[in-house]
């Protein structure tokens, strides 16, 4: 079973009030063969919702557009996210790039004055604690669509 980022399934909930699809995490959702979620919405923080950016992550620290500090609400939807992982056996995490929840590899940066219109190698809080908790993350960008088991399926050799 996997997580998604519910935004890739075209789910209402971007902080932009965009809707996109990746049609193939919408086939995954379809099939049951993943669990669409999304931290910020999870955190409480409503949608559309003011942009935000990391500004620190040991400790984690987010502020908005408008210098609001939003760390307790990207926090609380972190943890509600591994919350559900754990529930459901999650092994594999499908998530939003550039999102300062659900970046794996890029995420949108912040100083004091608020978000800049920048992205840095990095993880976001989410990708980062469901990769503590030994959950394998991907972006759209990166994962390959492989049906679950595809990845870790070795077929043994003739003769074995």
């Amino acid at each position: 079973m996997r997580i998604v980022s519910a935004c890739l399934a075209g789910i209402w909930c971007r902080f932009d009030d965009e809707r996109i699809v990746d049609p193939r995490v919408e086939a995954l959702v379809a099939a049951g063969e993943a669990l669409p979620v999304c931290p910020e919405q999870l955190g409480g923080l409503p949608t559309p919702r003011t942009a935000a950016g990391v500004v620190s992550s040991e400790p984690w620290r987010l502020i908005n557009e408008n210098g609001t500090d939003v760390t307790a609400q990207y926090l609380r939807g972190a943890e509600e996210t591994v919350r559900l992982a754990r529930l459901i056996g999650a092994h594999e995490a499908i998530l939003k790039e550039n999102s300062p929840s659900c970046g794996s590899c890029k995420v949108r940066v912040a100083d004091i004055s608020g978000p800049r219109r920048e992205w840095v190698a990095g993880e976001g809080v989410t990708a980062s604690m469901l990769r503590r908790m030994g959950v394998n993350i991907f972006s759209e960008e990166n994962w390959l669509g492989l049906t679950e088991g595809e990845i870790a399926v070795e077929t043994p050799a003739e003769g074995d």
